[in-house]
C-alpha cells in the first residue's frame, strides 16, 4: 500500500472491475484506492526466495505459493491486498483458475521497505488477523538479515518469534516446512553503515 487516490466510494465488485482496466496495481481499503509502487532489487530478490523455497517445501502438498500480483480478499475488512507470497491449500483457492483473488490463506510474507513497514505491521496486520484460515504471517526485513514470524497459537492469540541467518523457519501446523531464513537472503547484497558490502548467502 502507497500513496492513496482520491477516495471514489467504489464497491469491491466496482473495484474489481475498475482494476482489471488498469495497468497498475491498486490496492483497495474500504473504498479507498490505494497506488502500488515498483519494487527494489532486494526486495524483489527477497520475495522470488520466499516463493521459491516454500515451493520447494510444499512439494506434493495440495497447496501453492503465489507472488505478489495475486490479491488476498478480506471480506470483513472490505479490503484487498496484494501481499508479496501467499500459501494457500484450501480448495476453495484452488479449483476456480479464473478466481481474482485468495481468500484462505494460512501463511502471508511480506517484505518490508521504509516507506510499507509501518503499514505491514499495522493496518495490514490488523486486517490479516481477521482470515479465519491465517495462522503465519512472516515479515522480512530488506537492510540486513532478520526476519518475523508471527503465528496464531490454540488460543488465537499471535506469538512473535524473532529469527536471524543462523536460524530456520519451522511451521509445524496445518503443513510442516521446515527452511533455513538464510534462503531469504540468497543472493541479496546488504550495506552496512560501515559501507562494507555483505551479501546473504
Amino acid at each position: 500500500m502507497n500513496a492513496v487516490l482520491t477516495p471514489t466510494g467504489m464497491t469491491p465488485q466496482e473495484y474489481l472491475d475498475w482494476e482489471s482496466t488498469q495497468q497498475e496495481k491498486h490496492e483497495y481499503v474500504g473504498g479507498q484506492i490505494y497506488a502500488m509502487t515498483g519494487a527494489r532489487l532486494n526486495h524483489n530478490r527477497i520475495a522470488l526466495n520466499a516463493v521459491t523455497s516454500l515451493r520447494q517445501a510444499l512439494r506434493g502438498r495440495p497447496c501453492e505459493a503465489f507472488m505478489s500480483d495475486v490479491k488476498l480478499q478480506i471480506d470483513a475488512a472490505q479490503a484487498f491486498y496484494y501481499p508479496d507470497v501467499i500459501v494457500t491449500c484450501d480448495p476453495r483457492d484452488l479449483t476456480d483458475g479464473r478466481a481474482l483473488a485468495v481468500q484462505h490463506p494460512w501463511l502471508v510474507v511480506e517484505v518490508l521497505s521504509e516507506s510499507t513497514a509501518a503499514v505491514d505491521r499495522g493496518r495490514k496486520f490488523e486486517d490479516y488477523r481477521l482470515v479465519p484460515t491465517l495462522t503465519h504471517y512472516l515479515l522480512v526485513e530488506t537492510a540486513r538479515p532478520h526476519a518475523e514470524l508471527f503465528c496464531r497459537n490454540a488460543q488465537g492469540l499471535w506469538v512473535l518469534h524473532p529469527l536471524g541467518p543462523g536460524d530456520s523457519i519451522r511451521i509445524e501446523e496445518p503443513h510442516q516446512i521446515d527452511w533455513p531464513v538464510a534462503a531469504l537472503f540468497e543472493g541479496v547484497p546488504f550495506e552496512p553503515a560501515a559501507g562494507a558490502v555483505i551479501v546473504g548467502r
